[in-house]
């Protein structure tokens, strides 16, 4: 439980109010969210809410305000509040699970918070690691998720932990993947593991669960094929806030405040990483591996609209891992292989289709009116929207990029495997 005063609680809802977006978050915000406060940013999409001012050229010797070291192996991206960013990682072998937190001006290490020690450690793929999943941060707090090895909510003022959750087990085969994020007084978690599927509320004060709602299925018999790393997407529709969520074969929206399933669209394929991209009425979903498509899906409704919301299906060299971006009005992502695509978001039509060359994991951002992509190689590739793939600059750094950067006022984070950038003129 919170040891907090009324008054305490009653500065943080307010403060919690000016921070949400009106789209993503609270109902009845109408201040937009300035900082970077979870995987892609505000509500998921990839874009910052105000004018970042990026510089679009950087190397180890250019525009590089700082780097620091990390210790430990995450490919959890960096977050920011309060002029702190924040990023999980794990160290000897996972045994122990940390949280950072590093002074957004100068790089400085401010907080290294031992979050867990699990006595046995999951296994991970040699692709993952026990601290992918994305912290998500609000004015006070910082709340971590390390899969079945614990949720916890840490003081970000003075590093203590709030309360731990210990009990969303399940197996992950893999490793843990999916991120939490925050609606309202919620903190919402995908949990698909080979043995269960299910998502889940928690209460952000307290850590308890507010509502928990399997997964309606059907699923395969094979276990391998009912797991899924996604996070969720909250978005309103009709006056009714849907939680958004890619499982296995499957995409289903809960009501955020019940966790009453609301329609669902069948699909085949597992794995399933990319977060959901939303507009309007309309949601973009990667049906994940083994051959994945990107769906097109009315979000209004009801029951199982597989046969009459989806609006168009795309089938070429759709991401399993990263995630699309929408960019007045087309679709761009890139496939794990660094083959990019750009499809008119109304129609699902292909507008060009080329090599970025790398791998790549991290998932796109836009700013300063660009398109960035990041590859395992240590390049982030600036593109220009337009009728054709237009490079317009190949920048590199030492190490892998496979988390998501976070733009923030007057840069860009950058995580490699050992290190963290501020990219700056």
């Amino acid at each position: 439980m919170h040891a907090l005063s009324f008054s305490t609680l009653t500065t943080c809802c307010l403060l919690n109010l000016l921070f949400w977006s009106a789209s993503s978050a609270l109902p009845g915000a109408e201040l937009i969210a300035t900082e970077w406060n979870q995987l892609r940013g505000p509500n998921g999409q990839g874009h910052p809410t105000q004018e970042s001012n990026v510089p679009l050229e950087w190397s180890e010797t250019e525009n590089v305000a700082w780097k620091v070291p990390v210790p430990g192996l995450g490919w959890s991206s960096p977050v920011l509040s309060d002029g702190k960013i924040w990023l999980t990682s794990a160290v000897e072998e996972g045994q122990v699970l940390k949280a950072y937190s590093f002074d957004v001006e100068s790089g400085d290490l401010l907080q290294e918070i031992d979050v867990f020690r699990p006595e046995e450690p999951v296994t991970v793929n040699d692709q993952n690691s026990h601290a992918s999943p994305t912290p998500v941060v609000e004015p006070g707090f910082v709340y971590v998720h390390f899969g079945t090895m614990g949720t916890a909510c840490v003081n970000s003022d003075n590093g203590e932990i709030v309360w731990k959750h210990e009990k969303l087990k399940l197996e992950h085969k893999e490793g843990p993947g999916s991120s939490p994020v925050l609606f309202d007084n919620l903190l919402l978690i995908n949990c698909d593991g080979m043995d269960v599927q299910y998502v889940v509320a928690l209460d952000k004060q307290t850590g308890d669960i507010v509502w928990k709602t399997e997964r309606s299925g059907p699923f395969r018999d094979r276990p391998d094929f009912k797991k899924a790393y996604s996070t969720p997407t909250v978005h309103q529709v009709n006056d009714r806030w849907q939680v958004i969520s890619t499982g296995a074969d499957q995409i289903e929206a809960y009501d955020a405040y019940t966790g009453e399933e609301i329609w669902r669209v069948i699909y085949n394929g597992f794995s399933n990483v990319p977060l959901v991209l939303v507009d309007g009425t309309t949601a973009y979903v990667c049906t994940g591996f083994t051959k994945s498509e990107l769906w097109a899906i009315d979000l209004t409704g009801e029951g199982d609209v597989t046969e009459s919301h989806v609006r168009w299906k795309f089938k070429r060299q759709v991401p399993q891992i990263s995630s699309p971006i929408l960019v007045d009005g087309r679709l761009y992502f890139c496939s794990d292989k660094g083959v990019g695509c750009c499809i008119d978001a109304s129609t699902g039509e292909a507008i060009w289709q080329d090599r970025l060359g790398g791998n790549f994991s991290s998932s796109p951002i836009y700013v300063n009116s660009h398109l960035l992509f990041n590859n395992h190689e240590g390049k982030t590739l600036v593109v220009a929207p337009a009728d054709e793939l237009n490079i317009v600059r190949t920048n590199s750094l030492d190490g892998i990029i496979k988390a998501t950067p976070a733009p923030i006022p007057g840069g860009l984070i950058i995580r490699t495997n050992s290190h963290l950038y501020r990219i700056s003129k």
